[in-house]
């Protein structure tokens, strides 16, 4: 999976800021690596220099493998409280949708196709 970091321009998108967030969305993410090939991450500050209580965005977008890509977004104190939030709402996110897939699947593979089944004689 990769995570690829975009900051608006009161945010500094330094080296360190993006191990960090790459590490928290990872952790979250982990046991969906196999059906998301990449999380775009857009860090941003709506109060430009202002300081605000919940004035750090966090927007995640989920590439997946054969599917549309999901968003969720997180506000708060700091970016690092962002990014929790917003990985945390991504992995929720992940179980419902990719759960009700999965549940689908295992519910239609074992329903026979028509026409395939003998007649049962009662």
């Amino acid at each position: 999976m990769k995570v690829q970091l975009n900051t608006d321009i009161y945010i500094n998108g330094s080296e360190a800021l993006a191990a960090q967030v790459s590490s928290t969305v990872e952790q979250a993410l982990a046991r969906f690596d196999e059906y998301v090939t990449r999380v775009e991450v857009h860090l941003s500050d709506e109060n430009g220099h202002k300081s605000g209580q919940q004035d750090h965005r966090c927007m995640l977008e989920a590439r997946l493998k054969d599917r549309q890509p999901v968003a969720v977004t997180d506000k708060a104190a700091t970016l690092e409280q962002a990014v929790h939030g917003a990985a945390q709402k991504l992995a929720h996110l992940l179980d419902s949708t990719l759960g009700r897939l999965h549940d689908h699947r295992e519910r239609t593979s074992g329903l026979p196709l028509s026409g395939t089944e003998p007649p049962q004689n009662e």
